[in-house]
């Protein structure tokens, strides 16, 4: 768990960034993939288990059979050249908190059309993480297509962005319960503490709400006006949540044939227009008011500002599991150009991105001086 106190602006001004070369991709004209794509990660540390940690199954064949363990705690994430970097920390900062970091599973799901292909991606990963227990999945986007509509910032728009709501298709049906996290997320607490949390009743999904949150905002007035497409709320109290997080019963899933209401939701859009904010409305529309309601400090999202502006924002008062730098600023995007947000710091010791060592090195000697201001656990 993360215990944050302020960071002052002299600790900010003290940071001295060194910016890293811009990450440029060369296209094949023939093919259009890229060529000559190179990240350079340093091998992270060497995570173990603790002697409280129950055996795995099969452990000696780390890419195969093992995925049916019932030991194992799964985790879904997208993966693709643009946000690699923020996967790669992600992954990073799950193992360091983890009381059983072994017992992971990782399932990493890649575009068909990307312009690294999987088996680059798998690659980079296993270099990184040797130990890594992982799959990586080719996600057709030929599915969503068709589907996507246009959104109120571009990147939403990317038909990875959807390939949450083909989990239950593309994992092997032995897994019935996954983790999904976003690529801009640090985790600074027991991944298992989110993995253990009951989904009540027939609930499906488990994530932070937001009860606050405007919720009629997120749909178009002509929706509210249609009664038929309106009335999918009724006897429901919807509450906004983030499907940047989420816990997910994939057997329901599977059971409840969720992927094909949520791409109903999609084909209403493409004719009607009820929403703007890509991949998101319409698992509002599917779970919203049947949610198990996950502690707020499972996801601290919002960090990377909104859609439209990039702008710095704090953390919220009490404890933080999760830190998400949802919106249109990264982190990593930020350093590099060494205007970095307070938040952005915390964000700094799990990328392993080795351009940036020697800011680590200059993060890591900071902290030492100013453990006060703020202590990263």
């Amino acid at each position: 768990m993360l215990l944050l106190k302020p960071i002052s602006l002299l600790l900010l001004l003290s940071l001295v960034l060194i910016p890293a070369a811009a990450i440029r991709s060369f296209p094949d004209p023939q093919t259009g993939k890229e060529k000559g794509f190179n990240m350079d990660f340093s091998e992270a540390p060497e995570y173990t288990n603790g002697i409280s940690c129950p055996a795995l199954l099969g452990s000696n064949d780390r890419a195969g059979k093992e995925v049916c363990d019932p030991s194992l705690v799964h985790v879904a994430m997208t993966i693709d050249s643009e946000y690699l970097r923020g996967t790669i920390a992600a992954v990073h900062s799950v193992f360091k908190h983890a009381s059983c970091p072994e017992n992971t599973f990782f399932h990493f799901v890649a575009s068909d059309s990307s312009a690294v292909d999987s088996h680059h991606l798998s690659r980079i990963l296993k270099s990184t993480f040797p130990s890594l227990n992982f799959r990586v999945y080719v996600f057709r986007e030929s599915l969503v297509s068709h589907l996507i509509s246009s959104s109120i910032r571009r990147a939403l728009e990317n038909p990875l962005n959807y390939a949450r709501s083909y989990l239950a298709d593309l994992l092997d049906p032995c897994v019935e319960r996954v983790i999904y996290l976003d690529s801009d997320v640090v985790v600074v607490d027991d991944i298992q503490k989110l993995w253990e949390i009951t989904l009540s009743g027939s609930r499906v999904i488990g994530a932070p709400e937001y009860c606050h949150a405007n919720f009629t905002k997120y749909f178009s007035d002509e929706f509210w006006k249609d009664s038929e497409l309106s009335k999918v709320f009724d006897q429901k109290r919807p509450c906004y949540f983030n499907t940047g997080v989420m816990v997910i019963d994939l057997a329901r899933w599977r059971a409840g044939g969720f992927t094909r209401k949520i791409e109903t939701w999609m084909e209403i859009q493409k004719e009607k227009r009820i929403y703007e904010l890509g991949s998101l409305p319409p698992f509002l529309l599917v779970f919203g008011g049947d949610v198990e309601a996950i502690h707020h400090r499972w996801n601290q999202h919002g960090l990377g500002g909104d859609n439209l502006m990039n702008s710095c924002r704090s953390l919220h008062s009490g404890p933080v599991s999760l830190l998400h730098w949802s919106g249109r600023g990264k982190p990593w995007t930020r350093l590099d150009l060494g205007t970095p947000c307070p938040v952005d710091l915390l964000w700094a010791p799990y990328d392993l991105y080795k351009h940036h060592q020697s800011q680590l090195q200059d993060l890591n000697l900071l902290q030492h001086h100013h453990h006060q201001q703020f202590l990263m656990l």
